[in-house]
């Protein structure tokens, strides 16, 4: 496996990868990796014959209040991880490598990024499709794979490469849990054991969803209001949101819809001082 911190240099060996013929495949993510991602690059070393991981924690998709600096980074056993899943090439560039002191370049999507995480961390959507617009032409993948866990990201992402005719076909992966139905996240090390049992109130409450619109007749504003009622009353939990929305726009669902439409689940919280999200893919009896 190769580590390249040189954005030159790991454009050279993916181009090289691509003239001997070979798919190539990215999992981009910001490090502290744990099994969520062990599964994209699983996915990636499946249907690739080259795969490229990258390992960057971002500063410009974190807001003035939030947690960069202190942001885990594990390079060292994420490199284990990466060699294990059957990873190529991982890259991990510095700062200064993805982004020149002057640079005045942002990639930014509209509407979508105004939404629920657009505006509970204003500017954090920018960061990320800059960001992932410079991966996607520096590791140059014929398939990029992201988690359902950040649907609203991969969304996000998929507007911006449909936009912007980036030539890579963007994966969607699904939410890998752990045994007591928390969305697997670098950000859960942050728990401490009793916030950790709070947070799976969140997971719970996508459950509670899922039974209330698969019986006839269910009227989304309700469920809703079923969804916040329980996490409201769960102690040492703060919600931001929890709505159903359409599954491309993430509009408001009408307050009829017929049988049969599908519609996404989507949670934010904070459970101590730790911000979490997860979803669930919903469809209504």
């Amino acid at each position: 496996m190769l580590v390249e911190s040189c954005p030159q240099q790991t454009l050279q060996h993916v181009s090289a990868a691509r003239q001997r013929g070979l798919l190539t495949g990215c999992v981009p993510t910001m490090g502290a990796l744990h099994q969520g991602h062990v599964s994209l690059m699983q996915r990636a070393r499946s249907e690739c014959g080259y795969v490229t991981a990258t390992i960057f924690v971002n500063p410009t998709q974190f807001g003035p209040q939030e947690d960069f600096s202190k942001y885990p980074r594990t390079l060292q056993s994420d490199l284990q991880l990466c060699e294990q899943a059957g990873v190529d090439l991982v890259f991990t560039p510095q700062t200064d490598q993805m982004y020149a002191a002057d640079a005045e370049t942002v990639v930014h999507v509209g509407r979508l990024t105004t939404l629920l995480e657009g505006a509970h961390r204003p500017g954090h959507f920018d960061g990320v499709t800059t960001v992932v617009a410079k991966l996607l032409m520096i590791t140059q993948p014929h398939k990029a794979y992201f988690g359902q866990k950040d649907y609203q990201q991969q969304l996000v992402v998929r507007r911006m490469v449909r936009d912007l005719n980036i030539p890579v076909e963007i994966v969607t992966c699904p939410i890998i849990r752990e045994s007591d139905g928390l969305a697997m996240s670098s950000r859960n090390r942050y728990l401490t054991a009793e916030e950790r049992q709070t947070a799976t109130a969140l997971s719970g409450a996508l459950r509670l969803a899922e039974r209330l619109c698969s019986q006839s007749g269910a009227v989304p504003s309700v469920v809703e209001q079923q969804m916040q009622q329980m996490l409201l009353q769960t102690p040492g939990l703060v919600l931001q949101y929890a709505v159903l929305a359409d599954p491309e726009t993430l509009q408001p669902l009408p307050e009829r819809v017929p049988s049969g439409t599908s519609c996404v689940a989507l949670i934010a919280a904070r459970v101590g001082t730790t911000r979490l999200i997860d979803n669930l893919l919903l469809v209504f009896g």
